[in-house]
């Protein structure tokens, strides 16, 4: 879990350390613009914006009774950050797990990605789809979820 929030620390950190410069130097709006700049940074790049994990069991067996796609995906991918800004609202109605949370998850994404944790891998009745175009996701959703 602590390697998660490993990136979105650094940024904080060093954003601070910039700004604390910046502010020594008597630059305190450029400052204060580069924290603001590092803090938005660090909630993007966090587990923040993401709907709550669950594990790869749980989430393949919730897909097979309502048959929503389960996501994998782990924090700081660019890809999984896109696609979970591009599904919006929408993106709530998947299950999503998170690889380096969880073991299974990260084994299921190996075993279908030639033993390379490549994220989003998006698995839809059974079947993985890696790194899939996020309107695409979108159709997925059955209408009722």
């Amino acid at each position: 879990m602590t390697r998660a929030w490993i990136p979105p620390m650094l940024l904080v950190f060093c954003g601070s350390v910039v700004a604390a410069g910046l502010i020594l130097s008597g630059s305190a709006g450029a400052a204060a613009v580069l924290l603001l700049v590092s803090v938005l940074l660090a909630g993007v790049n966090s587990p923040l914006i993401f709907p709550r994990s669950i594990g790869a069991l749980e989430a393949q067996r919730r897909s097979a009774v309502d048959g929503r796609p389960v996501v994998f995906w782990r924090p700081g991918c660019k890809y999984c950050i896109r696609l979970r800004i591009k599904l919006g609202y929408s993106a709530r109605q998947l299950h999503w797990v998170d690889i380096w949370r969880d073991p299974a998850g990260a084994a299921a994404v190996k075993a279908s990605n030639d033993g390379n944790e490549t994220v989003p891998t998006v698995v839809v009745a059974g079947r993985p789809h890696t790194n899939p175009d996020p309107e695409w996701v979108r159709k997925q959703i059955s209408p009722s979820a």
